[in-house]
């Protein structure tokens, strides 16, 4: 792909008081940008009408700056393709000695394991990149942008468009059992997102938050982010221990909680800690973050109902996405707010935090209406259970004990090995576990593990992904350990 450089890329510093000419002013920002290699060979300037609008001067002026980077064989026109830069000589290339290299470590290196692409077998957070049902999206996306094309221009709604809002507040009836009004759905650019905005809202800078422990750790530190004291919760086999919350931080402004399907034990909260949690939330006045981790992606029968469909005070916040189950790549979810804030969350999407992405809206909206979601989900989680059972068997054989964790099987490993190090090298051997010491709050206590998932296990991956692990792993465990030993019962 071309290399397009914008003029808000380089440092041009056009004076008109200097009695330097403009044109000789450009030629030398361009010319510093090639020799320091901020512009590489090949990449294509602005056109010269383009430079000129950007920076005020006339056509001419950029085209007699260009003319003079041609002569010092900096750059060659090249027609209709543009102006691009040149391949340097050695003699210019000596003029200026190599700038060091700039290095930015990505975002959330222990977590990802690289963006934009392929979903890699057991990587986490990711639906089965096979079973999406490609070519109707192409088609509903397709009647969505000349939909959007065709439709007046006018200042959109920030919290979304209100086809998908109304279709959202439906689904979640039927398949979530919240009965919310439309215009307390708001819509985002995923869970990341509605985390944001709803910490935006709720301004609890300085104060204390529960998080689970073992718990999601982007959220840990969304958190931390914000300004807010992480208390962490310890959670057991019937989630959040509430007790504890209360014995560490009564005062806590906020609790988020996966309750459907913890992350990452996969346990669902009991009947008798959701009441205790809104009990809690209602008598210190703090507030309930519902991360509908995996949604109705419960492979062991019907998904237990959400926390907000259980809460008449009015204290739960409930965050969703659609990007496990259809795509994180559609960058779309949405949070449903009690009916106290709506106004509030409207206010603050609209000055800082405006839906995304409306032609996608307009699709999704399309998706759900015409009954296909619904019959995604229940693909999917036959889908699943396939899956998982295949892993399952191929690992431990069939009287293997249940050790999933909603759609990843928990592998523990031997004391000392460092489970972040092996998913990373892992990553190299073309598979992404996810290390599980990471969900701790306090690593040093952490024992170390895998988190493989099986949405992306299809056909014989499975065991060419398992074959590469057992490998990897053997050279850390102790002889004679499979990774049927390491199976978490």
């Amino acid at each position: 792909m071309d290399a397009l450089t914008h003029p808000a890329t380089l440092a041009f510093a056009i004076d008109r008081a200097r009695p330097v000419p403009l044109t000789t002013q450009i030629t030398a920002t361009l010319r510093t940008a090639i020799l320091d290699g901020q512009l590489e060979p090949g990449a294509r300037l602005p056109s010269w009408l383009d430079l000129a609008a950007q920076l005020g001067v006339s056509r001419g002026t950029v085209k007699a700056a260009y003319e003079s980077l041609e002569d010092e064989f900096l750059v060659v026109p090249s027609g209709a393709a543009g102006t691009r830069v040149a391949q340097l000589r050695a003699s210019n290339a000596s003029a200026a000695p190599a700038p060091e290299p700039i290095r930015i470590a990505p975002p959330l290196s222990e977590i990802e394991h690289g963006f934009f692409q392929r979903p890699l077998p057991f990587q986490m957070g990711v639906p089965a990149q096979d079973a999406f049902p490609a070519k109707l999206w192409a088609r509903l996306r397709t009647r969505a942008v000349r939909e959007d094309a065709g439709a007046p221009v006018g200042v959109p709604d920030p919290r979304g468009r209100p086809e998908l809002r109304a279709q959202i507040a439906a689904n979640l009836a039927i398949t979530r059992g919240i009965h919310c009004h439309p215009d307390q759905v708001i819509l985002t650019s995923g869970y990341k997102n509605g985390l944001c905005l709803t910490l935006l809202v709720l301004q609890l800078q300085g104060r204390r938050a529960w998080v689970e422990d073992p718990g999601y750790p982007i959220a840990r530190m969304a958190l931390e982010f914000a300004g807010l004291d992480i208390v962490p919760v310890p959670v057991d086999g019937e989630g959040l221990d509430i007790a504890s919350g209360m014995a560490l931080a009564p005062d806590a402004a906020v609790a988020i909680v996966t309750p459907g399907q913890q992350a990452p034990t996969g346990v669902t909260m009991s009947n008798r800690r959701r009441k205790e949690l809104i009990a809690w939330a209602e008598r210190h006045g703090g507030w309930i973050v519902e991360d509908d981790y995996l949604s109705e992606l419960q492979l062991g029968g019907r998904a237990a109902p959400a926390l907000m469909a259980g809460d008449r005070s009015e204290r739960v916040i409930h965050v969703g996405t659609f990007g496990k189950t259809l795509s994180p790549a559609l960058g779309l979810g949405f949070v449903v707010a009690p009916l106290s804030l709506a106004e509030r969350f409207g206010e603050v999407a609209a000055c800082l935090n405006p839906a995304p992405n409306l032609t996608t809206q307009l699709a999704v909206a399309d998706f759900i209406a015409d009954g296909h979601f619904l019959r995604h989900l229940r693909q999917m989680k036959a889908l699943y259970k396939a899956r998982r059972d295949g892993l399952r068997d191929r690992l431990a054989g069939h009287d293997a004990p249940e050790s999933f964790a909603g759609l990843a099987m928990v592998l523990r490993l031997p004391k000392g090995v460092d489970d972040v190090a092996l998913s990373r090298e892992a990553v190299r051997h073309g598979i992404a576990p996810a290390p599980l010491s990471v969900w701790r709050h306090d690593r040093s206590k952490a024992d170390p593990g895998l988190l493989l998932c099986v949405t992306n296990l299809r056909g014989n991956v499975l065991d060419r992904a398992c074959d590469t692990l057992e490998r990897l792993i053997a050279g850390l465990a102790p002889p004679d350990t499979s990774l049927s030993t390491l199976v978490e019962a």
